[in-house]
């Protein structure tokens, strides 16, 4: 069959020899990368293989499963746990709401862990069905590189197959990290963390960033105690400063003891719990540890020096505009690369590259104003640039609009929990070029607002646009007066 393929950047006809290669494609990696790269690949015609290691809800070097970490053991099994841990605050407002709730409601954790890992066998099937469905032929084992455009599959019983390939494409995301300190085998990571037998009483929480806030909130909605320790002053560095302070009083609200600029030194196993040891000298004890210190590319085990693949000082595979490795017809998409680690940027990226090599539409994935959630709670989400980006990036003056208030279900329920909105616009241009919030369905409105950045919207644009009321998504529409202004050349304050 012939089929259209980018080489060295140009659309050409593929040579005689190619029809010598078992596969156009062979992916390694069966997440969210991987299998849209595969299925849109072989929509467009490509023969296509792809591998993954056998499934299991706790990764390791030769565990995995198709779908991916999103998918088994990330973003979907967590916000089934954040749903399941909103229910606790929600049955406190529904007392002012009418409802007679008993003063003692008991949260049963092994039934939602339950129906937590049936969803998440049922999206593993799903996935393999979208593979065979769209042609893609799937083999369970651990892939490497042996060669430019060779394969070799390692199956469970320890078979290993071997297959050429005119394109490799790399998927295989990241894994936890633990920091090295004494006791460290004694904390977990987030797999575990989304797989425990047994809720703990006493949790602490290692971390600054998106996990290390999600599961500090959904073990205290789950009724445990936290402790959430973190080096900056305040937690999700990179996200705005006034945001994340609207966070850490939140977390605070809802129980949450923080301990910000400070880190674990030691953990130690005693009769009563974990030690842990901080380095202010304090001493505390817990059920369990949450590591959630980041994440490293998973390239170790994939052979990639036989071929020269070139990686960076973090273990990530380096790549070009197009995804493109400096192997020429070896490829890598997703966390494996580490630009912008979020599911939906992965999907962007798999979709470029079949289009690129497959589809004779060579495409770059577009990074900007990509928009992103935090799923603690209540939630935060943001799109475009926050005010400290912007006063970093900006060649004329800002105009910042903020919005505070007590969101309407809070008025009666008397949770005291402000939302936070906030635009940041080009004071030439008008052009709204950050928004953020703070609050309940944060993620749900936000996606609505990243459209209107990714078009390009004015703030006129948005003064002119009727509100849905009564609703918290209004106050986009209906921030009219600029809190401050910043003139071009302030230095941005220190990320805190």
């Amino acid at each position: 069959m012939s089929r259209k393929m980018l080489i060295d950047g140009e659309v050409n006809q593929p040579n005689e020899q190619e029809a010598h290669y078992d596969f156009d494609l062979f992916v390694i990696g069966a997440g969210s990368g991987g299998v849209r790269a595969s299925r849109i690949s072989a929509n467009f015609g490509a023969k296509v293989g792809i591998c993954e290691l056998p499934f299991h809800p706790v990764s390791s070097e030769v565990i995995g499963g198709v779908g991916g970490t999103c998918v088994i053991r990330g973003c979907v099994p967590k916000k089934i746990l954040v749903y399941g841990a909103s229910f606790g605050g929600e049955i406190e407002d529904a007392r002012n709401y009418g409802w007679e709730v008993n003063e003692k409601v008991d949260f049963n954790w092994k039934k939602l862990l339950q129906k937590k890992t049936d969803e998440i066998i049922r999206l593993n099937g799903v996935y393999k069905r979208l593979l065979s469905n769209s042609g893609v032929k799937l083999f369970e084992g651990e892939g490497k590189i042996v060669g430019p455009n060779d394969v070799e599959v390692t199956q469970l019983d320890g078979t290993k197959l071997s297959y050429s390939a005119k394109h490799i494409l790399i998927a295989t995301g990241s894994r936890a990290q633990r920091p090295a300190i004494p006791g460290q085998e004694l904390g977990i990571s987030s797999d575990e963390a989304l797989s425990l037998e047994e809720l703990p009483k006493r949790a602490v929480v290692l971390g600054g960033g998106y996990i290390a806030v999600e599961f500090a909130s959904i073990w205290r909605g789950m009724g445990a105690s936290v402790d959430l320790f973190f080096r900056k002053e305040l937690p999700l560095r990179g996200f705005d400063d006034e945001l994340r302070a609207v966070v850490a009083r939140n977390l605070e609200g809802r129980g949450i003891d923080l301990h910000p600029q400070t880190n674990l030194t030691e953990l130690v196993k005693t009769e009563d719990g974990i030690k842990v040891r901080t380095d202010h000298g304090e001493e505390l004890i817990a059920d369990v540890v949450l590591f959630a210190t980041g994440r490293s590319p998973n390239t170790k085990r994939l052979n990639l020096e036989a071929v020269g693949v070139e990686l960076d000082k973090t273990g990530a595979i380096k790549v070009d505009e197009y995804s493109r490795t400096n192997v020429p017809n070896i490829w890598a998409v997703g966390d494996v690369t580490n630009r912008v680690n979020l599911t939906p940027v992965a999907l962007m990226e798999g979709t470029c590259f079949a289009k690129t090599v497959f589809g004779g539409q060579p495409s770059k994935p577009d990074y900007r104003d990509i928009p992103c959630a935090v799923f603690c709670i209540p939630p935060l989400s943001v799109v475009g640039l926050s005010e400290e980006q912007a006063i970093e990036q900006a060649k004329g003056d800002i105009l910042v609009f903020t919005s505070t208030f007590n969101p309407m279900k809070n008025t009666v329920s008397g949770r005291q929990e402000k939302t936070i909105m906030k635009l940041i616009v080009d004071a030439e241009t008008d052009k709204v070029i950050g928004a953020s919030m703070c609050g309940p369905d944060a993620a749900e409105i936000m996606q609505g607002i990243a459209i209107a950045l990714k078009c390009g919207a004015t703030k006129a644009q948005f003064d002119s646009t009727v509100g849905i009321h009564p609703s918290s998504a209004e106050e986009f529409v209906t921030m009219r007066s600029a809190t401050r202004r910043i003139v071009a050349g302030t230095k941005p304050k220190t990320n805190l």
